[in-house]
């Protein structure tokens, strides 16, 4: 009798031992890595450009950008004078672990403390895709709504930070805090949480402070 596999299962397999060898570099290496998610425009490439100036030296950066098409993202960063590599996934919805080992091998991983890698802009599937990083951040924004949580939950659950930004705009944009909140604690509690503001820089200085501490402890 023979036994069928499903085609998903193969694929999401070899992408985790894919993701396991990523994570063995990064560790050889000894870099800290981080998997940034959110929807289009909730702030991924924002926050990494804010996290690099309030940060002011302490950690050495490197950037991976996913988008399914361009390299604007990428450019920026480099503008910002960040080692950046830009991953277009043609069309894909997300990040993969293969995509990331390609973008690693192109930068100076000899020369950094920290990879961020900023995924492509969905709450859904690259949720389901594990790419080797060590931390797994989700940026929600204000404007995109206090309902987010109960509409993606396989987001909300798999993250280990979540990031509420565009906090400056809460005076104007209908959100109710305590209704998010107790959505995210539903599904993942007590999770590590930091409402930022990356126009003003409110709140970037708890953010910025737990990363390097993060960072530390892993080579310790």
């Amino acid at each position: 009798m023979t036994t069928r596999v499903p085609v998903v299962e193969r694929i999401l397999s070899a992408n985790d031992r894919m993701a396991e060898k990523n994570r063995e570099l990064l560790d050889r290496t000894g870099l800290y890595s981080i998997n940034i998610m959110a929807s289009p425009g909730a702030g991924k490439t924002s926050l990494i450009l804010k996290t690099l100036e309030s940060l002011d030296g302490r950690l050495r950066l490197g950037v991976v950008e996913g988008d399914l098409a361009s390299s604007i993202d990428a450019d920026k960063a480099a503008a910002a004078g960040l080692p950046a590599v830009q991953i277009n996934t043609g069309g894909e919805c997300h990040l993969d672990a293969a995509m990331l080992s390609d973008a690693l091998n192109s930068l100076p991983l000899s020369d950094l403390d920290l990879v961020l890698v900023e995924n492509v802009g969905n709450l859904v599937c690259p949720a389901n895709f594990q790419i080797g990083t060590h931390l797994n951040v989700l940026i929600a924004s204000i404007p995109e709504g206090d309902d987010k949580p109960y509409k993606y939950p396989g987001m909300y659950r798999g993250v280990q930070v979540l990031i509420i930004n565009k906090i400056d705009l809460l005076p104007y944009v209908p959100f109710d805090m305590d209704y998010f909140q107790r959505g995210v604690e539903v599904l993942n509690p007590g999770v590590v949480t930091f409402p930022v503001s990356c126009r003003t820089g409110e709140g970037m200085g708890d953010w910025v402070d737990w990363l390097v501490r993060k960072v530390k402890e892993r080579r310790e």
